[in-house]
């Protein structure tokens, strides 16, 4: 037998946070009666989300993406520019950490919920690496205050934090590289303007131990095996480790 809200993670629906969240609000039902959480299944037992049943999947994908600007990270294939619609692949997956609409590069795609939540968790630690053009010359005061943190406001979005410190290097006149270990909104459009500069490009190349390489904007790939391997290997050795609460 395995808890509900994994048995919907294992499955694709979504993330155990997100199972116990629909299990509160009834919207799951197990064998024609509403479940509750903590509830456990077995194999055999006929799971529904609202209408549709749950099916636990064989295999788990994980596809790297390489999300061209002007797409947009959501699920809703009414969305014209939707990066499922541009996937549009046979079984249901979903982003594991977003890039904006105006931002373009490595973009990882499972069916694994419980992938998904381990990558996403700031407190984790796990390293995102862009490449950005910005609008006139680095300084090394703008490179050494960007990786020392920045801080941004938003009183809008409620946002006011000062970004943790982060590997930073030049890598032209106008262009740097930066790694992330967190993943606040727009988080490095943010650090630029507040320290006045403005993103002209911004493409990441890098999560975790994934590398976008020449996979062409449009174009998707199955991990490899060892990717893979080493994927899980990280994403569990941050949930056992962690780098203390912050914004997630």
């Amino acid at each position: 037998m395995v808890r509900l809200n994994k048995y919907l993670s294992e499955a694709g629906i979504c993330s155990r946070r997100e199972a116990d969240r629909l299990i509160q609000e009834g919207k799951v039902a197990v064998d024609g009666k509403r479940a509750f959480p903590g509830m456990q299944v077995e194999e055999g037992q006929e799971v529904r989300v609202g209408k549709k049943t749950v099916k636990n999947r064989s295999e788990r994908i994980v596809l790297a993406v390489n999300k061209p600007a002007g797409i947009i990270c959501t699920e809703d294939k009414r969305t014209r520019n939707s990066i499922v619609r541009l996937l549009n692949y046979p079984v249901r997956v979903t982003y594991a950490g977003r890039l904006d609409k105006d931002s373009e590069g490595l973009l990882l795609m499972t069916n694994d919920g419980d992938l998904i939540n381990a990558m996403m968790r700031a407190r984790y630690g796990h390293e995102k690496e862009y490449r950005v053009t910005v609008d006139k010359p680095l300084t090394e005061e703008f490179l050494q205050m960007m990786g020392a943190g920045v801080r941004i406001v938003d009183e809008e979005k409620g946002l006011d934090a000062v970004t943790r410190p982060c590997k930073v290097s030049a890598a032209g006149k106008y262009t740097f590289v930066i790694v992330l270990t967190q993943g606040l909104n727009r988080q490095i459009r943010r650090m630029c303007e507040a320290l006045g500069y403005q993103v002209r490009k911004l493409v990441r190349v890098r999560v975790m131990n994934v590398e976008l390489g020449g996979l062409k904007p449009g174009a998707v790939r199955k991990l490899s095996e060892q990717e893979l391997r080493e994927l899980y290997e990280q994403a569990e050795a941050g949930k056992n480790a962690g780098i203390g609460r912050t914004a997630e």
